[in-house]
């Protein structure tokens, strides 16, 4: 038996020298000193020995089980530092290499056109306001002199969520909240998303963007409408923008209009992008009904005002020469660095 375990001392001694990883050296151990290892089965032979024989074969094989739990444990060290040697070798870093640069983004052409209309109302005296997209009937239509047989109403053309509670379809309703809260003299523009049941299509989306604006004080004529519109426009497009206002009907204005903008590619004689006709239109607008000053508080006899509304995507559309409206949100990053 006493030559039993130096064998097995002896071959462990062999893997253990041979052994590269923690796996092999726990499964050496396990072989050699586990339940039902080598070291372990001949010493459960211990019983059929003489009494003169046990003690001596029991304290041989506790040296080498001793012997062996060191060995393995040094080796469990080394291949440690070995793999740690290997991995800063593997991980090493040049520092006087340049460093690889980050791709910096840039902002969507929605929000950088946005921020260019919100800085030319700024700069005539105008605020910003915001409100809430799911909204009561009451602002996104009563309250803006749009009785509940109007053709605008249509659960077509409405998200609702109930009877009186809707996806709002426009940012008109900020104009009612702030006149409600705020006494004259307003002015205030109104950017958010709106919704409406729409198909998908090149020059349709369900969700989209406009810009309402609103101004109300004493005194205020179609006159300071036309003149702060086309301000706007001269800002926006250039000193050489040229505008014209046509008759138009919207229910919370009275008179109304629409704007057009003179088509900057053809100067008005008519091309492709104007669809021949020489002008644009970009916004419609007009002065405000009276009839929803006074659902508003506000007495009509001693104030008037005006207000427009414009879709963003459409100047954005205008201003890269886009002919597809699904490209602004679909997140094709080739397309928005095309337009950069």
């Amino acid at each position: 038996m006493k030559n039993q375990i130096n064998a097995v001392l002896e071959k462990a001694l062999q893997q253990l020298e041979a052994a590269t990883s923690q796996a092999e050296l726990e499964e050496i151990r396990v072989k050699i000193l586990g339940k039902k290892g080598e070291l372990t089965g001949i010493l459960k032979q211990l019983g059929t020995l003489s009494a003169q024989e046990r003690p001596v074969i029991g304290q041989l094989a506790n040296e080498v089980r001793t012997k062996l739990e060191g060995k393995i444990s040094e080796k469990m060290t080394e291949i440690k530092e070995s793999a740690l040697l290997q991995q800063l070798k593997d991980e090493k870093i040049d520092v006087t290499m340049p460093g690889k640069r980050n791709e910096l983004g840039y902002k969507h052409p929605l929000t950088t056109v946005l921020n260019e209309i919100k800085d030319i109302f700024i700069g005539m005296g105008f605020s910003i306001a915001e409100g809430p997209e799911v909204e009561y009937d009451y602002y996104n239509f009563e309250a803006l002199n749009l009785p509940k047989d109007h053709p605008a109403r249509d659960t077509q053309d409405t998200f609702y969520i109930t009877d009186n509670i809707l996806l709002r379809t426009q940012t008109s309703p900020m104009q009612v909240r702030v006149m409600e809260k705020q006494q004259p003299p307003i002015r205030i523009i109104a950017p958010g998303r709106v919704y409406r049941s729409d198909e998908v299509d090149a020059t349709h989306s369900p969700l989209f963007h406009q810009i309402e604006g609103l101004v109300i004080d004493k005194g205020v004529t179609m006159g300071d409408l036309k003149g702060t519109l086309e301000v706007f426009a001269k800002r926006l497009y250039g000193e050489d923008a040229v505008v014209r206002f046509r008759p138009h009907h919207f229910p919370f204005t009275e008179p109304s209009a629409e704007m057009d903008i003179q088509c900057f590619s053809c100067q008005g004689k008519g091309c492709r992008l104007c669809k021949n006709e020489g002008w644009i239109e970009i916004l419609g607008c007009g002065m405000v009904h009276p009839k929803v000053l006074e659902n508003c508080g506000i007495d009509p006899e001693e104030y008037s005002g005006f207000a427009f509304g414009l879709g963003l995507e459409r100047i954005v559309m205008r201003r890269y020469n886009i002919d597809d409206m699904r490209l602004l949100y679909e997140n094709d990053m080739k397309f928005f660095k095309s337009i950069k």
